[in-house]
């Protein structure tokens, strides 16, 4: 099956037509990984693979195997092309993974996709469940990781009430604000984003990290937000009332304290980034010219 369905969405209509408003599809494949009983996927070396975009970054490379997308995207959706390739299938677009999975599917062609090798089938396409997931699911695997925990039961309400408005406001806030056809969806969306960043710059402000002053969940769920802000979103999403660089100092040195940690650098791909934004969304950038700067120099020492 290779084209969509007269009840398909366009992969390239981001907004309500009547109210303006860009409304995120809800994820469709919501399994777990799990060792309880009974559980339909288990825990496995080399059992699983990743199917990520640097626009939306990303990281257990010996357990789980992984492959990056074009960062193209079009009516099609994501592709593979041009040294970007699907290992597994040699698909030429990620929505041949989704109809390999369910071949009446018809919603959007998203990434990341945590794919099981051995049912050939979709685990789950949700971000914020697969980030979840990979904290725990593992760990008898990874002997090196025993201990860490980046939702401690502990911290877990606070990290999950953190997440919440974070998520509604900023992480989806910029595409709320970016995608909006009409000015009021614009303006209800593009002012609550930047009372939230006040209010995260006054957290970073008196801590390290957002909750319980550790590296938690919390953090690298906006981390990825924020390391994109002045480079794509400020711009391309009219989330210009403030930049991260000159207005958020506290925010900007934790966003140069996560990046200078182990292996996390080489995570972030600002060509792929930028590329991804300034050539796929030409209903915001018809021209389809990339903006030359990359943001803030993330490398800079953090200064205590």
């Amino acid at each position: 099956m290779s084209t969509a369905t007269k009840d398909q969405p366009s992969i390239l209509k981001w907004a309500n037509d009547k109210t303006g408003e860009f409304k995120r599809q809800v994820s469709s494949f919501r399994d777990v990984i799990s060792d309880e009983p009974g559980s339909k996927f288990v825990p496995e070396a080399g059992r699983y693979h990743l199917y990520i975009s640097y626009a939306c970054p990303w990281g257990l490379e010996d357990i789980i195997s992984l492959d990056v997308v074009h960062w193209h995207m079009q009516e099609k959706g994501w592709p593979f092309k041009d040294g970007y390739e699907d290992s597994l299938y040699g698909s030429k677009f990620v929505r041949e993974i989704y109809f390999k999975a369910q071949p009446d599917y018809a919603g959007r062609f998203t990434v990341p996709v945590l794919w099981d090798k051995k049912t050939e089938t979709i685990v789950n396409n949700e971000s914020s469940e697969i980030i979840r997931m990979l904290n725990t699911a593992f760990d008898k695997l990874v002997p090196s990781k025993a201990g860490i925990n980046y939702y401690p039961p502990a911290l877990q309400s606070e990290i999950d009430a953190t997440n919440e408005w974070i998520y509604d406001t900023v992480n989806n806030g910029v595409y709320k604000s970016g995608f909006a056809t009409t000015q009021t969806a614009y303006e209800n969306n593009v002012y609550p984003l930047f009372q939230s960043l006040d209010r995260i710059e006054e957290i970073l402000s008196k801590s390290d990290y957002l909750v319980g002053n550790t590296l938690t969940e919390a953090d690298l769920r906006l981390w990825t937000t924020i390391v994109r802000f002045d480079p794509v979103y400020h711009g391309h999403f009219k989330c210009n009332i403030k930049g991260i660089e000159k207005d958020y100092p506290h925010m900007l040195k934790w966003t140069r304290r996560i990046y200078q940690m182990p292996k996390v650098a080489e995570t972030v791909n600002m060509e792929h980034i930028k590329n991804h934004y300034y050539h796929s969304h030409l209903q915001i950038n018809p021209t389809g010219v990339v903006p030359a700067g990359n943001g803030p120099n993330l490398a800079e020492p953090v200064i205590v």
